[in-house]
């Protein structure tokens, strides 16, 4: 997956990234990764529920990842908690369009 279908969520409203992944959605892009860490995860959770559930139906989470990451400032080292949202079609929407293509097919022979 190219990285401009990774949307990074930090401190800007939420409707900001629900934009950003619905607009990565209708350019074409058939998987977007929504990545946050420390408190922005929660921010990340509500932009995938909100696309999910109020813009684009035929999305859903294929994958969720998390994990620990060691930060080094001037005091030291410090773990903070990150998480990966894998939005993408739904598959049984794939599945139909597959079924589809081989109902059309089958009509041309």
């Amino acid at each position: 997956m190219a990285d401009d279908n990774v949307v990074f969520v930090g401190s800007k409203e939420v409707m900001s990234y629900v934009l950003a992944v619905t607009t990565q959605f209708n350019e074409g892009s058939n998987e977007v990764v929504l990545k946050a860490r420390g408190s922005a995860i929660s921010r990340a959770v509500d932009t995938a529920e909100i696309v999910r559930n109020r813009f684009l139906q035929n999305v859903d989470i294929l994958d969720i990842t998390t994990k620990t990451e060691e930060l080094e400032d001037e005091e030291g080292t410090s773990n903070v908690s990150a998480i990966s949202i894998n939005l993408g079609e739904k598959q049984t929407d794939l599945l139909k369009i597959r079924i589809k293509e081989i109902d059309i097919s089958k009509t041309l022979v």
